[in-house]
């Protein structure tokens, strides 16, 4: 399939009562659903996955942070997404527990959400499909996955690698 390749990146981000900050958004792609903040990599400048996380933080969350500040935590390709685009996602996870709640902007709303909660909200299909489960799976640890997005909404999953941390 002939379609264009976007690169993004993805925050998972926690508040000190380890709710997840998520956003409602009020854009495409997944306009109305639920999903971590973030945003395109600037191919153009070069542009790493870090620094694209750092950009992110601060345009979105409104909080200056450093790569140090991100631990990546997954991988995610996905292609014919929707039949408009291929996405290689990497997903963050921002260290620095967040203090208040970001205010609204351009691209939505946020809130911060209890885990358990989550499975009630409208979050994008591969997200509750897989995303998610294994972003808690491999939290603190790491794992690269790949779907392939069908024409009839269904999705085959690939886990390409995965290091979920070792609990004794």
């Amino acid at each position: 399939m002939s379609l264009p390749y976007q690169i993004a990146t993805l925050l998972y981000c926690f508040n000190e009562q380890e709710e997840v900050l998520l956003l409602e958004r009020a854009q495409e792609p997944n306009l109305g659903l639920w999903s971590p903040c973030g945003g395109k990599l600037r191919t153009d400048i070069g542009e790493s996955p870090y620094v694209c996380a750092c950009r992110e933080a601060q345009e979105e969350l409104g909080v200056a942070r450093s790569p140090s500040d991100f631990r990546l935590t997954g991988v995610v390709s996905e292609h014919g997404y929707l039949g408009q685009s291929h996405w290689l996602m990497f997903l963050f996870e921002l260290r620095p527990q967040l203090k208040t709640l970001p205010p609204p902007h351009r691209e939505g709303r946020f809130e911060f959400f209890p885990r358990e909660e989550l499975p009630g909200l409208r979050l994008p299909q591969t997200d509750r499909e897989r995303i998610w489960p294994w972003f808690w799976q491999h939290r603190g640890g790491f794992f690269a996955a790949h779907c392939e997005c069908r024409s009839d909404g269904t999705h085959q999953w690939a886990l390409e690698e995965s290091r979920p941390v070792k609990t004794e």
